[in-house]
């Protein structure tokens, strides 16, 4: 059986993530949830949740010893497919520009600032359901086409390379809703909050063969 690590570093919406994890894998895969660097390392594949300002997020799991190290052994290394939820796809970033500079994790070059319409009807946080715009691979991504997903946030990951965008949102102008590159993939939207749609994707992630 397959080991999943969702990363425990204190993200408000750990509990629910891990929730969804153990209802999509239907018992085919452990869902671990853990701070340790030789579970995490070790794991078949990793889920990096997260809720809040960039800055928390990325000092408290720079705050966990050897844990951010140990991410990097399994997925940079070793490949192991990795998802990041909401702020957990931010920290996929270059740098994170809420509330002054933070340097992120740089899997993805980019940086995450807030979300600007250009509509003025269009309110921010960005909250409640909106479908994906012109979604493309990985497959887990592109099959949630035309289903509404839950964001809730102030702040988008943009990447310096378009290719990297798996799929946009249009909230008062476009923004990204998902990233990929290679075994990488993140997710503006909570699929743990996003019903059957949601339960979908976190399937499909367990299955992924980037």
């Amino acid at each position: 059986m397959q080991s999943v690590a969702l990363i425990d570093y204190g993200s408000g919406n750990l509990r629910s993530a891990e929730k969804a994890l153990v209802k999509a894998a239907d018992g085919a895969s452990q869902i671990v949830v853990t701070c340790d660097p030789q579970i995490v390392a070790a794991a078949d594949r990793i889920v990096l949740p997260g809720v809040g300002a960039f800055s928390a997020c990325m000092s408290a799991l720079s705050e966990r010893p050897g844990l951010i190290e140990a991410m990097t052994q399994a997925v940079r290394a070793k490949g192991r497919p990795f998802l990041g939820i909401c702020v957990g796809m931010q920290l996929l970033a270059t740098r994170g520009l809420e509330f002054g500079e933070t340097p992120g994790l740089d899997w993805i070059g980019g940086d995450v600032r807030r979300v600007e319409p250009s509509d003025p009807a269009a309110k921010i946080p960005h909250m409640g359901w909106n479908t994906l715009v012109s979604p493309r691979g990985p497959d887990m991504i592109a099959a949630i086409a035309g289903e509404p997903m839950y964001f809730t946030h102030s702040f988008a990951f943009y990447p310096d390379d378009d290719r990297d965008v798996a799929a946009w949102v249009d909230h008062g102008g476009q923004f990204p809703a998902a990233v990929a590159n290679g075994n990488i993939a993140g997710v503006q939207f909570h699929p743990e909050k996003s019903q059957s749609a949601g339960l979908a994707l976190l399937a499909r992630f367990l299955e992924w063969r980037p």
